[in-house]
């Protein structure tokens, strides 16, 4: 398999000065899984000194960026902003942004759109509540908040993307899909870009899962053909992260 397995860390609302600068420090000494793309997104207060202090070897991502140019947005943050702090990547899409700030379909996809039009890449979150996984809507849900994305983007600029399918279940409850659940609804969006994008795009394309992953599940979820990598919530506040990174390095004998 030629994707590139991919781990984001997302420190959403958390840390101070001193604790991040630990954990960073931690990740700069840690031995990672070279094959391994690690991409960490701290508070936007924290961006300039991560990048700063993060070794090259360790990606740095926003948690949001607006879909508009510089202006009259106060509190937001531009593309051209992160791209002149040396911040190549974002997260959109998080299900926190669209169910607590109400970011709908349309709204995700303007930024990711914009993102990619200014030099970004982009993590892309999607996933469906409990009663819509209940319902038996999971794949319509994802498929949904994909299309959306796909009447923003040519084909080509989907090399920039990384998909995060992250039920919103199990986003900090403790509950993690099983890994015939994650393995399901990855086959479902791989079998989505192949119909609506190409078949290079669903062949390159990186899946990842998120949603209360640790260092005790990820290498099950690993293991499963069409889960690339994790976006981790908590578990990236601690040394465990690491372990999580290395999920597909065999323990020594």
């Amino acid at each position: 398999m030629s994707r590139r397995f991919f781990v984001g860390g997302n420190f959403k609302m958390n840390l101070v000065v001193n604790s991040v600068t630990s954990i960073v420090t931690n990740l700069n000494t840690a031995q990672l899984d070279p094959s391994t793309e690690v991409v960490i997104a701290p508070p936007s207060l924290y961006l300039l000194l991560v990048r700063q202090l993060a070794d090259s070897k360790i990606g740095v991502a926003a948690q949001n960026v607006f879909d508009k140019p510089n202006g009259a947005f106060t509190g937001e943050l531009s593309v051209e902003q992160l791209r002149d702090a040396h911040i190549d990547w974002t997260i959109i899409g998080h299900s926190e942004r669209r169910v607590v700030l109400k970011e709908d379909d349309d709204f995700v996809a303007r930024k990711t759109k914009a993102a990619i039009d200014g030099g970004l890449s982009v993590i892309l979150c999607i996933g469906e509540s409990l009663d819509e996984r209940e319902a038996e809507r999971t794949i319509e849900i994802v498929t949904r908040q994909l299309n959306a994305v796909a009447e923003c983007l040519s084909k080509n600029q989907w090399t920039k993307v990384v998909i995060a399918y992250e039920p919103i279940w199990a986003i900090g409850t403790g509950k993690v899909a099983t890994t015939a659940q994650a393995q399901e609804a990855h086959a479902a969006i791989r079998k989505w870009l192949a119909e609506k994008i190409s078949s290079e795009s669903a062949e390159n394309t990186r899946v990842i899962y998120g949603g209360s992953v640790s260092d005790g599940n990820c290498k099950d979820l690993a293991k499963q053909p069409d889960v690339d990598g994790f976006l981790v919530g908590g578990a990236s506040l601690k040394p465990a992260f690491v372990d999580i990174v290395n999920s597909r390095i065999s323990p020594p004998m």
